[in-house]
């Protein structure tokens, strides 16, 4: 097992990753740029109805889609070694989708003094806000999360085996987002119906892989949730770990609706884990005050 971890999930597979991922997302923009352009002059007829396929700036879609795998490995690769991290990344994802559809969005707005009757133009100032909010809301977690330093002591063969769970479920789920992906990209294919030169609808795209993806890691959340309740049985604890699932099942709520409802609960999803955190900060520094030395402190640091 130690050898597939390695394989999958260390330094060296980590940089040869994102070289690869840089280089088919590079490939992947001038590909779609030329599709553009040879629609545009007539050339090929090929999903000349696509939104993606309209506008130059929709090329940037591509590239995106790319950097967006990259962050899910990050998601992986960070699990055994810090689950605020791996947090972190569930809500930098979410947050590079809106990125991603809004280079989309930017290629069909209607500028004119109608803009807030215009129902893409309102969904695109939607989205910018939220795109802003949560960057904002993503620094503060990730600032929370370096903020109370461990003080506590956990027996060290206990810590090892905490990780040594984690580094088995990120080696696990290496191959299943792989198939996951396939499987996702086999299905979409198959629903590309060449000789109508259709398209499915973008909103079935924007969601593409990501809807299943953010309900596999429910699940994982809940797997480290009831592991973690092997080590601790602290109540602000489990409170966390417990938040944590809740937003991400937010976030997977969010693939189920559209328009300003699905923005609103990527919001409340990542302002409610930071609430979250905030508060086990609070926890962690009265007990830190109160019994200094004592909990299972370490352990959540390395989670």
């Amino acid at each position: 097992m130690n050898k597939l971890y390695s394989f999958f999930l260390s330094e060296s597979a980590k940089i040869r990753i994102e070289r690869f991922i840089l280089y088919v997302a590079f490939m992947g923009f001038f590909a779609h740029l030329a599709l553009i352009y040879l629609n545009k002059w007539g050339w090929i007829s090929l999903f000349a109805d696509s939104e993606l396929l309209e506008n130059p700036i929709s090329a940037v879609y591509t590239p995106f889609s790319f950097i967006l795998v990259y962050e899910v490995y990050l998601l992986i690769y960070y699990l055994p070694k810090s689950f605020t991290t791996y947090i972190t990344k569930q809500y930098q994802i979410i947050t590079l989708i809106i990125i991603r559809k809004l280079f989309k969005d930017l290629s069909a707005l209607e500028l004119s003094t109608d803009w807030f009757e215009i129902k893409g133009d309102l969904q695109f100032t939607y989205d910018l806000l939220a795109s802003l909010i949560l960057f904002y809301l993503i620094y503060q977690f990730q600032k929370q999360g370096k903020r109370i330093p461990s003080r506590s002591r956990v027996p060290k063969e206990k810590t090892d085996r905490f990780i040594a769970r984690k580094k088995l479920i990120a080696t696990f789920l290496v191959p299943l987002f792989c198939l996951l992906a396939v499987v996702t990209l086999v299905n979409w294919l198959g629903a590309v119906s060449f000789d109508s030169a259709s398209m499915p609808a973008l909103s079935s795209i924007n969601s593409l892989f990501f809807d299943e993806f953010f309900t596999l890691l429910i699940l994982v959340d809940v797997v480290l949730l009831l592991i973690s309740l092997f080590y601790t049985d602290e109540f602000h604890k489990i409170i966390r770990n417990s938040g944590f699932v809740v937003s991400t099942i937010l976030i997977r709520m969010s693939f189920g609706v559209s328009g300003l409802i699905s923005t609103v609960l990527i919001v409340v999803a990542v302002l409610f884990g930071l609430m979250i955190i905030l508060t086990h900060n609070k926890y962690e520094k009265d007990k830190d005050v109160k019994t200094p030395g004592l909990g299972f402190g370490s352990i959540t640091n390395s989670e």
